[in-house]
């Protein structure tokens, strides 16, 4: 068994990103470049009005000018004409600045009639202009490599011209969830030896918000040679495969069993964290292995510290970048923890995070209000309520 951080750090050096594929414009939302951007073009490309008003030259623009109106200049319209000497071209908003102009006098300090435009009152020292290039030049690097692309990112990726995009592969991904006492959800209470098989929905929502593509779902009983059915069917079209349940000790737990015959190789085999020491890292036939333990918050507490990173690690990102820990007030005491590193699932409140009453790793509802995870080291003592604690968006 080893350390969390350990065991991160064993993720962070062996996972490697995914191929690459060329996706267009529209279907580029959400996915990590595998190359950087460059502007095709400079932006703006002209010098252009960044209001509405009248183009002039400075020299002219002292208050209470009169200057003769000479046309207009529109967004992707014809190019204005030069402006010359006591006279103004009415402009718009991303307008090109005629030649010969240097300033934009917005509308509302303006009065025009008959062919001229009065410059009404004070206006103040800005020229509302944007030069051409203020926002970036042609050939400027826009985003790095290993960028998602985030709306902000793709409003930056479309403005430098480009009709597609070089991306990272999803994840292709097959959940196998685990448990002769596993059924569908709606139809266990039927029978009163079964329970709704929960984890793997939450399990595959989770791995869907962090880029990943499932391509298969199977709920197996606690069977060896069935599961090492199911085992060699998963790893086909996979990246990885993630399995709920039967990761421990117990005579039924055959999560890594039934990767034996595809040559499973471990990465790490139990981590000292609870909830959920018994979660182990492998490879099968060059497809990536994730076992979850089986109990509901054990489960989705692993996933979040172990598959989101995964995840990011296959698709070009830093996996560290799925764990960014930020310090925040508690509203409630934490209890001292044991000899295992542990995270408390907590609510965020106006006063801070509050610990959740039900630590269960097999809790359900509780699970639903947790919208935090609480880093308490091994062997740490008691957290008072205003003492600050390192946390984790769950």
């Amino acid at each position: 068994m080893i350390g969390f951080d350990a065991a991160q750090a064993l993720l962070a050096e062996a996972v490697t990103p995914l191929d690459s594929e060329r996706v267009s414009l529209a279907a580029a939302a959400g996915r990590v470049l595998a190359e950087p951007v460059h502007a095709a073009l400079p932006s703006p490309r002209h010098d252009v009005s960044a209001m509405d008003g009248f183009a002039v030259r400075d020299v002219d623009s002292a208050p209470g000018a009169r200057l003769r109106l000479t046309g207009d200049s529109y967004a992707g319209g014809s190019p204005p004409s030069a402006v010359g000497p006591g006279e103004a071209v009415r402009i718009f908003t991303g307008a090109p600045l005629p030649p010969g102009a240097d300033r934009v006098i917005v509308q509302e300090n303006c009065a025009s009639a008959d062919g001229f435009v009065t410059l009404a009152r004070s206006f103040g020292p800005s020229r509302h202009v944007r030069h051409r290039g203020s926002d970036f030049v042609a050939g400027e690097r826009l985003l790095p490599a290993g960028r998602r692309l985030d709306p902000q990112a793709m409003v930056a990726l479309a403005g430098a011209d480009r009709a597609d995009a070089r991306v990272h592969r999803r994840p292709r991904f097959a959940l196998i969830a685990t448990g002769d006492e596993l059924v569908a959800p709606g139809s266990a209470a039927a029978n009163p030896q079964a329970i709704p098989e929960s984890v793997s929905f939450g399990v595959a929502a989770l791995a869907a918000a962090y880029g990943a593509e499932p391509v298969a779902r199977y709920t197996g009983t606690d069977d060896l040679p069935a599961l090492e059915r199911i085992a060699a069917e998963a790893l086909g079209p996979a990246d990885l495969v993630v399995v709920t349940g039967g990761a421990s000790v117990g005579a039924r737990d055959f999560a890594k069993a039934m990767f034996a015959p595809h040559g499973l190789d471990l990465l790490f085999a139990r981590v000292a964290i609870k909830p959920g020491k018994p979660v182990w890292l492998g490879r099968a036939e060059g497809r990536w292995v994730l076992g979850l333990p089986g109990n509901p918050t054990s489960a989705l507490v692993t996933a979040r510290l172990f598959l989101a990173p995964l995840l990011l690690a296959l698709q070009g990102q830093a996996p560290g970048e799925a764990l960014e820990w930020i310090d925040l007030p508690l509203a409630a005491p934490l209890d001292p923890t044991g000899e295992r590193e542990t995270f408390v699932r907590a609510a965020w409140t106006a006063a801070g995070l509050r610990p959740l009453t039900n630590q269960d790793s097999g809790a359900q509802a509780a699970l639903a209000g947790a919208g935090w995870l609480v880093r308490c080291r091994a062997e740490s003592p008691e957290c008072r309520a205003g003492e600050t604690v390192s946390a984790l968006r769950f």
